[in-house]
């Protein structure tokens, strides 16, 4: 997610969504331009999964988005089902 959406902050996006039990679980990944340590570290420190800078280098996007995946294998508590 952009930390920089026209609108809102990837930071109260993020905490929208965690706020959702249906989108609580899904690993939030921070993408920006900015690379300033203390940027960084307000993300990951606020709950973000990971925190990518731009321009994204594909190896380690990859390899966040594979990790990503691994930590948020499925499981029946957060499986939603329309009855």
């Amino acid at each position: 997610m952009d930390i920089n959406l026209p609108g809102i902050t990837g930071l109260a996006a993020m905490k929208i969504l965690r706020a959702d039990i249906l989108t609580a679980h899904i690993p939030i990944i921070a993408v920006s331009a900015n690379a300033l340590p203390r940027d960084i570290e307000m993300c990951l420190a606020a709950g973000f999964f990971d925190y990518l800078t731009k321009p994204i280098r594909l190896d380690a996007f990859e390899r966040t988005i594979d990790l990503a995946l691994e930590s948020s294998a499925p499981n029946e508590a957060r499986t939603f089902h329309a009855d």
